[in-house]
């Protein structure tokens, strides 16, 4: 069992002085060595920052993340960490700290996996670019509203099409959700946000999922647990950088399919925001294929799986199907209004529940900044902490969103949790999208671009779940159960049929 989450008193009737920070590096090279052997091997990512928090007794503490040696040159291990609430909105202040390459932690890969672009996820907010870039990432997010929703829904049809042959060809006791899903997740992307149909280029609708799958693995696994048996995985994936050069061919595949059918996307960027045609595409691939299918290709499986789960000891499924349906019934044309305003003003415990997930399963559980100057770092309680420019800090948002000096029951998932006036105010604790859910995404800052439409989309995965299916359940990423929508009484001839159509 994990110790307990350790959180600094909340009763203080004088501010303190400011103390040192807990904990230390260790000795160059066996130090950084240990926590990263801790971190990979002998503990998960969560045992880890939950060790260290209840040994020091401290949220904010001094530690190393990987990677590490022997091969990252002029990589920095040594971090300030951070787990709760109150300490954790400083990694949100541009006037504390700099965002400049730490997408990922100390560890950057490198502009060979971005077609020597700089992109604007590594640009700090002081620098003239990120501005350009953001703007256009923003414009293009909200043109891409018009077509989002009915582009997903198509998207989520196939994929469910796919699990239901599967089911009825095999007979099969369960069926895989994971590649209909990425797929989904791939066209539907590149036809709304890239204006680009995969169609076109029989290379990119097959593999070009996968071939985000592999950029991005070889991106992020030295600082990622895979599961490979140990030692091997210590000593074949989080020794070395991996190279850009192994899926350079894939990489150019979409950028040319981009550049041809993505041409008024890239011409909008040239000519009203000034950015080159070179690194527009190269923004375009990242915010499509990191941010977004990234994104997505992560948070989405928790989701599913935990509302699928065969448990569902508080009744969820059939709370979320009947808030469906009572949308579906008041939609005169449920086929065109079933977008974003419907999950956004008709279906609160549905989007509670995203929330809790967002909360509990952050798709990104670290964010990272790098002191622009000294400071004093306030937490509970009045405990404060200084912070000399320079040192990266390190926050865990697992824990942070788990503070129990914030929420309730923190350990629990509970879809309601975010329903009504008290809800709405724990939104301000919600920090997934690199800033807190009651903030916007704005050109001078790190916020996600696509803040709203993560949410709504997630929304909608939702709503489509259970606008064809009574009931499902879900083990790892497969439906092992599946029960078709059935036509209410109270439907028309007309439209019972409709209804039936859709089974």
């Amino acid at each position: 069992m994990l110790p307990s989450f350790v959180s600094p008193t909340a009763s203080a009737s004088v501010t303190p002085p400011p103390r040192p920070i807990p904990g230390s590096h260790g000795p160059p090279v066996l130090g950084p060595l240990r926590d990263r052997l801790d971190y990979f091997w002998f503990q998960s990512q969560d045992e880890f920052f939950r060790k260290r928090a209840a040994a020091h007794r401290s949220t904010v503490f001094r530690t190393n993340i990987p990677p590490t040696f022997p091969f990252f040159v002029g990589i920095d291990p040594r971090v300030v960490a951070i787990v709760d609430a109150a300490a954790f909105t400083a990694l949100f202040d541009p006037d504390l700290v700099d965002k400049r390459d730490i997408l990922i932690g100390p560890y950057n890969p490198g502009t060979g996996f971005t077609g020597g672009t700089r992109v604007g996820v590594y640009l700090d907010t002081q620098e003239a670019e990120h501005t350009r870039i953001k703007t256009f990432a923003m414009d293009l997010l909200h043109r891409s509203a018009r077509s989002w929703p009915a582009e997903f829904r198509a998207g989520v049809g196939a994929m469910l099409d796919a699990v239901d042959a599967d089911f009825a060809a095999n007979k099969a006791s369960s069926a895989s959700y994971l590649v209909p899903l990425q797929q989904c997740i791939f066209r539907f992307l590149c036809k709304a946000f890239a204006g680009a149909d995969p169609s076109a280029d029989w290379l990119v609708d097959n593999f070009g999922f996968t071939i985000l799958d592999i950029w991005l693995a070889l991106q992020i696994l030295p600082t990622q647990k895979v599961g490979v048996v140990q030692p091997l995985e210590e000593l074949l994936i989080h020794s070395f950088p991996l190279p850009s050069f192994l899926i350079w061919p894939g990489y150019y595949l979409l950028y040319r399919f981009v550049e041809k059918h993505g041409a008024e996307a890239v011409a909008y960027a040239e000519t009203q925001h000034g950015i080159s045609k070179k690194d527009a595409i190269n923004n375009i691939l990242f915010v499509l294929g990191f941010n977004a299918f990234g994104g997505f290709s992560v948070f989405l499986p928790f989701l599913v799986a935990k509302v699928g789960d065969a448990a569902d000891a508080a009744g969820l499924r059939p709370r979320l199907r009947d808030e469906v349906r009572r949308a579906m019934d008041k939609a005169k044309d449920a086929d065109a209004e079933f977008g974003f305003a419907a999950v956004r003003e008709s279906m609160p415990l549905v989007r509670s529940t995203v929330y809790e997930m967002l909360r509990m399963q952050p798709p990104v559980p670290l964010q990272f900044g790098r002191a622009r100057r000294d400071f004093v770092l306030q937490s509970h309680g009045g405990a404060a902490y200084q912070v000399s420019k320079g040192e990266v800090l390190c926050g865990y948002q697992p824990l942070a969103m788990r503070d129990p000096e914030v929420f309730d029951r923190p350990e629990e998932f509970v879809p309601e949790r975010f329903l009504g006036d008290d809800g709405a105010r724990l939104l301000q604790h919600l920090f997934w999208s690199n800033g807190p859910e009651t903030e916007q995404p704005a050109p001078g800052n790190k916020q996600c671009a696509a803040k709203e439409v993560v949410v709504d989309t997630a929304c909608m995965l939702l709503a489509e779940l259970f606008r064809r299916y009574d009931d499902f359940v879900v083990e790892g990423t497969s439906f092992t159960k599946l029960v078709k929508r059935q036509p209410s009484p109270s439907l028309s001839p007309a439209a019972a049929a409709g209804a039936g159509a859709q089974q």
